[in-house]
């Protein structure tokens, strides 16, 4: 396998191929060994992306057809790379049973569905109707084309050919993934729009947001409740009894969750999340992760200003720059009488920022809580506009 390096964090690391290219491959090599009555220990195909991939084949399996001796099915796998990325797949052996099942009077027909451990699609508007294998539509599109060119190159040309695609541990291996929360059942999901793997890619985590809230509109709902991580999440069942299904997780994404709601037509959000998080929110950060700064103690000692002067506000700033939590800066801030006004200012500001970000084309309602799940502050109208949500869930 061609090995492929980025440059992150000024650091190199190595890409791998998704699992919609260990698909193509294995069913490339499927086929080949079908038509060509040879073994195959390698090919090569082009990721979407215009990458060369080298893949080893491993597990060939030959079925045969009783009377005649000819392939009714040939099977093989490619072992899934994921590379540095920290990849629930990794070294899952991805498979392709390829057999050739009639003749097409329109031209060359690919027919694909998943088999053992590929999850199954139970939920409206993800990537394929409700029912179908989750095998997404680029990785349809790369096995159908790579099929029909070993085809045309063997001149065939009215070919019904039946791929299906398995991974034996894909339904243990799921539960690690998303799948469950977005409405995928039963197993793993074939996925890539680039073919390649980038580590700890932002445009991966970006593009499950967006796949959870086009979930929960196709639902009709026009008010959303996001949180950044499973904190957020408990908190959320917990409190209002809202299950995690009915959650967008953002991650540290904040802005770009937000105009995500606002291309899918969200009308509200209500956002609920520790103070360690939202706290930044309230600064203005688009994205909380501590590699973009992390200005937690500079902001609540920013909005603590505007309610303590002069001495005992030099005091309250030397004691919350020293903090390490922000549980213990809100224990500084109460002792110094101001809790509830800073507070208070603190979620508007969350409620501004985010309602800025939609450019007012979202009503946003906030929820902040403590290390141990009690709400520190929320924003006038969020208990109004949960029960209302509550309704339709």
């Amino acid at each position: 396998m061609n090995e492929i390096y980025i440059e992150k964090g000024g650091k190199k690391l190595r890409c791998g191929y998704t699992t919609g290219s260990c698909a193509q491959a294995a069913a490339k090599a499927s086929l080949l060994m079908l038509l060509d009555n040879i073994l195959v220990d390698s090919v090569s195909i082009l990721t979407p992306k215009n990458i060369l991939y080298h893949a080893e084949i491993a597990d060939v399996t030959i079925e045969k057809r009783n009377d005649t001796g000819l392939k009714r099915f040939v099977s093989c796998a490619v072992i899934k790379d994921g590379g540095d990325d920290p990849d629930a797949t990794n070294g899952m052996k991805i498979y392709a049973k390829v057999g050739i099942i009639g003749e097409s009077e329109n031209g060359n027909l690919v027919i694909i569905d998943g088999g053992e451990g590929i999850g199954r699609v139970a939920k409206k508007g993800l990537d394929q109707p409700v029912g179908n294998a989750a095998i997404n539509s680029v990785p349809r599109k790369m096995i159908t084309g790579e099929l029909t060119k070993v085809l045309e190159d063997h001149n065939i040309s009215n070919a019904i050919v039946k791929v299906i695609i398995s991974a034996p541990l894909g339904e243990e291996i799921a539960k690690k993934t998303f799948n469950p929360r977005l409405g995928i059942v039963g197993g793993i999901s074939i996925i890539g729009t680039t073919g390649i793997v980038e580590p700890m890619s932002d445009e991966a985590l970006i593009a499950t947001i967006k796949t959870q809230v086009k979930m929960l509109r196709a639902r009709d709902l026009k008010t959303l409740v996001a949180a950044p991580g499973n904190y957020g999440i408990k908190f959320l069942y917990d409190k209002y009894g809202i299950i995690e299904d009915d959650v967008v997780m953002t991650s540290n994404f904040i802005y770009d969750a937000v105009r995500i709601c606002v291309d899918k037509g969200v009308e509200n959000l209500i956002f609920a999340g520790h103070l360690g998080k939202l706290v930044k929110v309230a600064g203005g950060i688009k994205n909380t992760h501590s590699c973009y700064g992390d200005h937690r103690m500079e902001i609540l000692t920013d909005i603590s200003s505007s309610f303590c002067e002069g001495e005992s506000f030099n005091n309250l700033k030397q004691k919350l720059l020293n903090c390490v939590m922000t549980d213990e800066a809100v224990k500084h801030i109460n002792e110094a009488g101001i809790g509830d006004k800073v507070c208070e200012k603190l979620v508007m500001l969350i409620k501004k920022n985010i309602e800025e970000w939609s450019e007012y084309k979202i009503k946003a309602e906030v929820i902040v809580f403590l290390n141990d799940y009690t709400i520190l502050a929320s924003t006038a109208n969020t208990e109004k506009m949960i029960n209302e949500l509550k309704g339709k869930l």
